[in-house]
């Protein structure tokens, strides 16, 4: 029996993982996937039997890491402006660097496999809500419905993100023009939600 190179498996979802969340080429085929990789299609075939097969590993991945990210900020101790400044922080980075994986998310968010697996973090997000709840009765930020805080948070940070070709285009930025704006958007969105 052989041995996998781990290495090779490895190389073929980095490039993957920055073709389709970083190029937006989310219906890039395996001949393009192991032309970027520099490698054989027939081994990417042989690590990852299809394309789409690649496709889920690649996104499952990069949802998990995002997500353990996003959890060690929300669950440490920090005061919960920090918490939340380090939150709009991380998720922007994060999403700056693979833009069209929100993209994603948002075409593949109604698949039956994805919404259980998003019912598995209630619980995170009940305690999450919980203290935004705290925060509201000390009168740190507006009393609202903990969810609406919530929605308004990740909107802010999402929505420029999932519209970036079209603003690119209304206002006439290149790439990194644009990107300048999303780390100018980092304080601006702290600022609207701590007044």
């Amino acid at each position: 029996m052989t041995t996998r190179d781990t290495g090779t498996e490895q190389l073929i979802k980095n490039t993957a993982k920055h073709l389709f969340f970083a190029e937006g080429k989310l219906h890039a085929t395996t001949q393009e996937i192991a032309d970027a990789a520099g490698v054989n299609r027939t081994l990417v075939n042989y690590y990852f039997r299809s394309r789409d097969s690649l496709f889920d590993q690649v996104f499952n991945e990069a949802q998990e890491a995002l997500l353990i990210t996003l959890d060690e900020v929300i669950e440490s101790d920090m005061p919960f402006k920090q918490k939340i400044e380090n939150l709009i922080s991380v998720f922007l980075k994060e999403s700056m660097q693979y833009p069209y994986r929100e993209l994603f998310i948002i075409t593949e968010m109604n698949r039956k496999d994805v919404i259980d697996s998003k019912k598995a973090r209630a619980k995170k997000v009940n305690a999450f809500l919980k203290q935004i709840e705290f925060e509201m009765d000390k009168g740190t930020i507006k009393k609202m419905n903990p969810r609406h805080f919530t929605l308004n948070l990740f909107s802010l940070m999402a929505y420029p993100l999932v519209t970036a070709p079209l603003n690119k285009i209304l206002f006439g930025m290149n790439d990194d023009e644009y990107s300048e704006l999303l780390e100018e958007r980092k304080k601006l969105i702290f600022e609207t939600i701590f007044p």
